[in-house]
């Protein structure tokens, strides 16, 4: 996956709590085999209402979600992620985030952060003032700025840590190959082997 250091871009105010990954992707969507695809089905119910806030013309090319507290509660579906992802966000800022969600985000690069909800409020207020300004998160200073001002984030060592370099599971492990091509090379012939499958090859 791509690093995740500073990124720059306007934002999205979804002042709705409690957003379950059910809303975010409906369960019919979630038939595909690749993490391609899902764009169109993002909160694709609430999307058929004409003046939902993702439908506006000035948070077209949005990359940032602002949303309510429990963001991405329910059922763990990575496919929930994908298509934020697919729909263009780097990041969702929230007062607090299903765990199991959460997880799945900082796994496959989407940024979930926790601010107050006073934060919260100053954001979408912000960006309801003045939808083209960009908000600014800086991964490597752990800051969120927008409207001339700066709120501090934390988040887990590690998870920052690959976010930065871009470690996603499959990441981590390649880090080592190396020493598993030793290992692979010594050990006993009569133990079972697994052919690798090259790097970028699909197999469904």
């Amino acid at each position: 996956m791509e690093p995740f250091t500073v990124h720059s871009g306007t934002a999205v105010p979804l002042r709705i709590s409690d957003v379950d990954t059910d809303q975010i992707i409906p369960g019919r969507f979630c038939v595909g085999v690749t993490k391609e695809g899902y764009e169109d089905a993002l909160l694709h119910d609430w999307r058929a209402q004409q003046d939902f806030v993702l439908n506006r013309p000035e948070h077209q090319g949005a990359t940032v979600l602002v949303a309510g507290e429990n963001f991405g509660v329910g059922s763990s579906r990575e496919m929930a992620v994908w298509a934020l992802q697919n729909y263009g966000f780097k990041a969702v800022l929230a007062p607090r985030f299903g765990d199991i969600f959460r997880g799945n985000s900082l796994k496959n690069g989407l940024l979930t952060i926790t601010l107050d909800q006073e934060v919260i409020d100053l954001l979408w207020k912000a960006i309801e003032t003045t939808p083209s300004d960009p908000i600014t998160i800086d991964l490597l200073e752990r800051e969120v700025r927008c409207d001339g001002q700066s709120y501090a984030f934390e988040l887990d060592e590690n998870a920052r840590w690959r976010l930065l370099n871009g470690y996603d599971d499959i990441g981590l492990t390649l880090r080592n190959v190396a020493d598993i091509d030793t290992y692979e090379a010594t050990r006993r012939r009569s133990l079972p082997t697994t052919p690798r499958v090259p790097v970028g090859t699909n197999h469904v």
